[in-house]
C-alpha cells in the first residue's frame, strides 16, 4: 500500500500572528493576505502553520480566500511552546543592514530578548524597531520557532548598567582582553546577557564601568578581531554551546 502523505506537509507555509491562537475561527487580512492569497497561492481547503509567539504552533486551513482578506479554521495545536534559553543579546546599533543582520541571527540562535545599547562610540542613533521585529519575525517563520525575542527600547549604557539586574551575569565582549569566552559562560549561571560594543568598541570609561558592575566578565572571542555582528553572533553561539543548546 502507498504511504499515507504527511499532513500537514512539509512544504506548509508558516505564519506569525499577533492574535492569541486557539481552536476556532481567524481571520487574516492585510500583507500577511496578501502573501497567503497572492504569492502563496493559498486556496480553500490548504494548510498553513501558525504561531503567535506563545503558545506553540497551529494548523490553520483556509476556509475562504479573498483579495484583502482570508478566514482560517484553527483546527489543532501541532506543537507546544517551545523553551526559550534565558539570554539578552545587548549590542550597540550598528549600519543598517548589519543591524537588521544581528536582529535575523538573534531570532535564529534562540535570545530571548534584543536589547540596543547606546554607547558614546555608537554611529547610529535612530533604529527602526518595526524593520528589526520584521526581520526577527521572518526568521522565526522560516526556521521553524515559535518564539520571537522580545525587541527592548534603546537604551544609555549608563542607563543599563545602573538598572543591571543583580542575578543576571554579563558578558561583555572586551576587545582589548578577556577569560576565555566558552569556559566564562559554562561556569556562569543559566540567566545571562552578552553585551557587544560599536564598531569603535567601547571608550576607556565605559569598560571601566562594565567592569566595575558586580556579575560582569570580561571575554574574549579569539585571536581575530571582528566585527560587531560577526562578534555578536560568535558569542551567542559560544554561550548556547555552554549551555548544552548546541
Amino acid at each position: 500500500m502507498p504511504a499515507t502523505p504527511a499532513w500537514p506537509p512539509q512544504s506548509t507555509p508558516r505564519l506569525y500572528v499577533e492574535t492569541p491562537l486557539g481552536v476556532g475561527p481567524l481571520r487574516v487580512d492585510g500583507p500577511q493576505a496578501h502573501y497567503l492569497g497572492s504569492v502563496m497561492r493559498m486556496k480553500p481547503g490548504d494548510p498553513v502553520k501558525l504561531f503567535d509567539g506563545h503558545s506553540g504552533e497551529w494548523l490553520g486551513v483556509a476556509a475562504s480566500v479573498a483579495k484583502r482578506e482570508l478566514m482560517l479554521d484553527v483546527t489543532e495545536q501541532l506543537r507546544g511552546p517551545e523553551s526559550v534559553p534565558d539570554l539578552w543579546l545587548c549590542a550597540a546599533p550598528i549600519k543598517k543592514g548589519r543591524i537588521d543582520w544581528v536582529a535575523e541571527k538573534a531570532c535564529e540562535l534562540g535570545v530571548a530578548r534584543l536589547v540596543p545599547v547606546l554607547t558614546r562610540r555608537t554611529v547610529v542613533d535612530r533604529l527602526n524597531g518595526e524593520r528589526l521585529r520584521a526581520h526577527m519575525i521572518e526568521a522565526a517563520e522560516q526556521c521553524g520557532r515559535t518564539a520571537v525575542p522580545e525587541l527592548a527600547e534603546p537604551v544609555k549604557l549608563t542607563a543599563l548598567l545602573r538598572d543591571w539586574p543583580q542575578d543576571r551575569a554579563l558578558f561583555f565582549a572586551d576587545e582589548t582582553g578577556g577569560a576565555p569566552a566558552l569556559q566564562a559562560m559554562r561556569d556562569g549561571p543559566a540567566s545571562a546577557a552578552i553585551l557587544i560594543g560599536p564598531e569603535g568598541g567601547f571608550d576607556d570609561d565605559e569598560r571601566a564601568a562594565i567592569r566595575a558592575l558586580p556579575g560582569a566578565v570580561a571575554i574574549g572571542l579569539g585571536p581575530r578581531i571582528l566585527r560587531a555582528d560577526t562578534a555578536a553572533a560568535a558569542a551567542v553561539a559560544l554561550w548556547m554551546t555552554s549551555r548544552g543548546d548546541w
